[in-house]
Protein backbone atom coordinates (compact mmCIF):
# COMPACT_ATOMS: atom_id res chain seq x y z
CA UNK A 1 0.00 0.00 0.00
CA UNK A 2 1.30 3.42 -0.96
CA UNK A 3 0.91 6.34 1.41
CA UNK A 4 2.14 9.89 0.81
CA UNK A 5 3.56 11.90 3.67
CA UNK A 6 1.85 14.96 5.08
CA UNK A 7 5.17 16.50 6.08
CA UNK A 8 6.74 19.38 4.17
CA UNK A 9 10.47 19.12 3.53
CA UNK A 10 10.77 22.86 4.21
CA UNK A 11 9.80 22.18 7.84
CA UNK A 12 12.42 19.50 8.50
CA UNK A 13 14.80 20.22 11.36
CA UNK A 14 17.59 18.28 9.64
CA UNK A 15 18.38 17.39 6.05
CA UNK A 16 21.44 15.64 4.65
CA UNK A 17 22.55 13.98 1.45
CA UNK A 18 24.31 10.60 1.76
CA UNK A 19 26.66 10.23 -1.17
CA UNK A 20 26.86 6.98 -3.14
CA UNK A 21 28.64 4.32 -1.08
CA UNK A 22 28.75 6.49 2.07
CA UNK A 23 27.09 6.03 5.49
CA UNK A 24 25.08 7.98 8.07
CA UNK A 25 24.95 7.16 11.78
CA UNK A 26 22.83 9.32 14.11
CA UNK A 27 20.38 9.29 17.02
CA UNK A 28 16.66 9.87 16.46
CA UNK A 29 14.53 10.77 19.48
CA UNK A 30 11.23 9.12 20.29
CA UNK A 31 8.46 10.87 18.36
CA UNK A 32 10.72 12.22 15.64
CA UNK A 33 10.12 11.26 12.02
CA UNK A 34 12.86 10.03 9.70
CA UNK A 35 12.48 10.07 5.92
CA UNK A 36 14.91 8.21 3.63
CA UNK A 37 14.77 9.37 0.01
CA UNK A 38 15.92 7.45 -3.06
CA UNK A 39 17.07 10.52 -4.98
CA UNK A 40 17.71 9.00 -8.42
CA UNK A 41 15.88 5.69 -8.03
CA UNK A 42 16.97 2.04 -7.86
CA UNK A 43 19.37 2.60 -4.97
CA UNK A 44 19.43 0.44 -1.82
CA UNK A 45 19.61 1.73 1.76
CA UNK A 46 20.93 -0.98 4.09
CA UNK A 47 19.77 0.14 7.53
CA UNK A 48 20.34 -1.00 11.11
CA UNK A 49 18.29 0.22 14.08
CA UNK A 50 19.27 0.06 17.76
CA UNK A 51 17.78 1.23 21.03
CA UNK A 52 19.77 4.32 21.98
CA UNK A 53 19.53 3.32 25.65
CA UNK A 54 20.97 -0.14 25.08
CA UNK A 55 22.25 -1.13 21.60
CA UNK A 56 22.01 -4.80 22.63
CA UNK A 57 18.30 -4.23 21.93
CA UNK A 58 18.12 -3.88 18.18
CA UNK A 59 15.94 -4.50 15.15
CA UNK A 60 14.76 -8.09 14.80
CA UNK A 61 13.70 -9.33 11.38
CA UNK A 62 12.37 -12.53 12.96
CA UNK A 63 10.08 -10.79 15.44
CA UNK A 64 8.96 -8.17 12.92
CA UNK A 65 8.04 -10.70 10.22
CA UNK A 66 6.23 -12.89 12.75
CA UNK A 67 4.44 -9.94 14.33
CA UNK A 68 3.03 -8.58 11.08
CA UNK A 69 2.61 -11.88 9.25
CA UNK A 70 4.40 -10.54 6.18
CA UNK A 71 7.96 -10.94 4.93
CA UNK A 72 7.95 -7.47 3.34
CA UNK A 73 7.86 -4.10 5.05
CA UNK A 74 5.63 -1.24 4.02
CA UNK A 75 3.15 1.36 5.22
CA UNK A 76 1.91 0.42 8.70
CA UNK A 77 4.75 -2.00 9.50
CA UNK A 78 5.94 -1.82 13.10
CA UNK A 79 9.62 -2.65 13.44
CA UNK A 80 10.10 -4.79 16.54
CA UNK A 81 13.24 -5.15 18.60
CA UNK A 82 14.93 -8.30 19.86
CA UNK A 83 12.97 -7.75 23.09
CA UNK A 84 9.64 -7.44 21.30
CA UNK A 85 9.37 -3.67 21.71
CA UNK A 86 8.36 -1.27 18.91
CA UNK A 87 11.39 0.59 17.61
CA UNK A 88 9.79 2.51 14.74
CA UNK A 89 6.67 2.47 12.58
CA UNK A 90 6.47 3.13 8.84
CA UNK A 91 4.02 6.01 8.49
CA UNK A 92 4.52 6.89 4.82
CA UNK A 93 5.84 4.93 1.86
CA UNK A 94 5.80 5.71 -1.86
CA UNK A 95 7.59 2.51 -2.92
CA UNK A 96 5.27 -0.26 -1.72
CA UNK A 97 7.53 -2.85 -0.14
CA UNK A 98 11.00 -3.22 1.32
CA UNK A 99 13.23 -6.23 1.96
CA UNK A 100 14.15 -7.58 5.39
CA UNK A 101 15.51 -11.02 4.37
CA UNK A 102 18.34 -10.41 1.91
CA UNK A 103 20.99 -9.25 4.38
CA UNK A 104 23.84 -6.96 3.43
CA UNK A 105 26.83 -7.21 1.14
CA UNK A 106 30.22 -8.05 2.64
CA UNK A 107 33.59 -9.15 1.34
CA UNK A 108 32.72 -12.76 2.12
CA UNK A 109 29.32 -12.70 0.41
CA UNK A 110 30.78 -10.92 -2.62
CA UNK A 111 33.26 -13.78 -2.93
CA UNK A 112 30.61 -16.49 -2.59
CA UNK A 113 28.07 -14.87 -4.91
CA UNK A 114 30.35 -13.47 -7.58
CA UNK A 115 34.09 -14.17 -7.73
CA UNK A 116 37.20 -14.30 -5.56
CA UNK A 117 38.47 -11.03 -7.00
CA UNK A 118 35.37 -9.23 -5.64
CA UNK A 119 36.27 -9.78 -1.98
CA UNK A 120 38.04 -6.44 -1.62
CA UNK A 121 35.24 -4.42 -3.20
CA UNK A 122 33.60 -1.89 -0.89
CA UNK A 123 30.56 -3.25 0.98
CA UNK A 124 27.81 -2.30 3.42
CA UNK A 125 29.51 -4.23 6.19
CA UNK A 126 32.67 -2.16 5.59
CA UNK A 127 30.57 0.97 5.93
CA UNK A 128 29.04 -0.22 9.20
CA UNK A 129 32.40 -1.20 10.70
CA UNK A 130 33.86 2.19 9.84
CA UNK A 131 30.79 4.02 11.14
CA UNK A 132 30.86 2.38 14.58
CA UNK A 133 34.58 3.12 14.85
CA UNK A 134 33.84 6.80 14.22
CA UNK A 135 31.05 7.07 16.80
CA UNK A 136 32.28 5.30 19.97
CA UNK A 137 29.84 7.36 22.06
CA UNK A 138 27.00 5.21 20.69
CA UNK A 139 28.55 2.05 22.21
CA UNK A 140 27.67 -0.10 19.19
CA UNK A 141 30.14 -2.94 18.66
CA UNK A 142 30.82 -5.49 15.95
CA UNK A 143 28.65 -8.05 17.72
CA UNK A 144 25.64 -5.71 17.42
CA UNK A 145 25.72 -5.80 13.60
CA UNK A 146 22.98 -8.33 12.90
CA UNK A 147 19.60 -8.02 11.12
CA UNK A 148 19.20 -5.12 8.72
CA UNK A 149 16.50 -3.71 6.46
CA UNK A 150 17.11 -3.08 2.76
CA UNK A 151 14.90 -0.12 2.00
CA UNK A 152 14.08 0.25 -1.73
CA UNK A 153 15.57 -3.18 -2.48
CA UNK A 154 13.60 -5.80 -4.42
CA UNK A 155 14.23 -9.35 -3.19
CA UNK A 156 11.36 -11.59 -4.31
CA UNK A 157 11.00 -15.05 -2.82
CA UNK A 158 10.56 -17.96 -5.25
CA UNK A 159 7.97 -20.73 -4.69
CA UNK A 160 10.75 -23.01 -3.43
CA UNK A 161 11.89 -20.45 -0.85
CA UNK A 162 14.88 -19.01 -2.69
CA UNK A 163 15.79 -15.33 -2.77
CA UNK A 164 16.43 -13.34 -5.95
CA UNK A 165 18.09 -9.94 -6.18
CA UNK A 166 16.13 -8.15 -8.89
CA UNK A 167 15.89 -4.64 -10.31
CA UNK A 168 14.50 -2.21 -7.77
CA UNK A 169 10.88 -1.12 -7.76
CA UNK A 170 11.72 2.35 -6.47
CA UNK A 171 12.12 5.47 -8.59
CA UNK A 172 13.55 9.00 -8.44
CA UNK A 173 12.36 10.88 -5.39
CA UNK A 174 10.53 7.96 -3.78
CA UNK A 175 10.84 7.60 -0.04
CA UNK A 176 9.99 5.75 3.14
CA UNK A 177 9.13 7.56 6.37
CA UNK A 178 9.32 6.20 9.91
CA UNK A 179 8.32 7.52 13.33
CA UNK A 180 10.55 6.50 16.23
CA UNK A 181 8.68 4.76 19.05
CA UNK A 182 11.72 4.98 21.34
CA UNK A 183 15.06 6.78 21.16
CA UNK A 184 16.90 4.94 18.41
CA UNK A 185 20.27 4.87 16.68
CA UNK A 186 20.03 4.74 12.89
CA UNK A 187 22.94 3.38 10.86
CA UNK A 188 22.51 3.66 7.09
CA UNK A 189 24.85 2.29 4.47
CA UNK A 190 24.14 3.73 1.04
CA UNK A 191 24.87 0.43 -0.67
CA UNK A 192 28.03 0.49 -2.83
CA UNK A 193 27.17 -2.83 -4.51
CA UNK A 194 28.27 -3.02 -8.16
CA UNK A 195 27.58 -6.71 -8.75
CA UNK A 196 23.80 -7.03 -8.55
CA UNK A 197 20.84 -4.86 -9.57
CA UNK A 198 20.06 -3.56 -6.05
CA UNK A 199 21.86 -0.31 -6.91
CA UNK A 200 21.34 -0.54 -10.65
CA UNK A 201 25.07 -1.45 -10.92
CA UNK A 202 25.66 2.27 -10.32
CA UNK A 203 25.23 3.49 -6.71
CA UNK A 204 23.57 6.90 -6.40
CA UNK A 205 22.90 9.31 -3.51
CA UNK A 206 20.27 9.06 -0.80
CA UNK A 207 18.86 11.81 1.39
CA UNK A 208 17.66 11.80 4.98
CA UNK A 209 15.30 14.30 6.61
CA UNK A 210 14.20 14.50 10.25
CA UNK A 211 11.18 16.25 11.73
CA UNK A 212 10.37 16.86 15.39
CA UNK A 213 7.08 15.68 16.92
Amino acid sequence: MLQESRLDAAGARFRKRIDAGDFWFERIASGQTLRIVDIEGNEAADVLFFSAADPAERYSAVDTVRGQGNIYLGYGSVLLSTRGNPLLEITADTVGRHDTLGGACAGESNTVRYAHDRKCMHSCRDNWMFAISQRPEFAVSKRDITHNINFFMNVPVSPDGGLHFDDGISGPGKYVELVARMDVLVLISNCPQLNNPCSGFNPTPLEVLVWDE
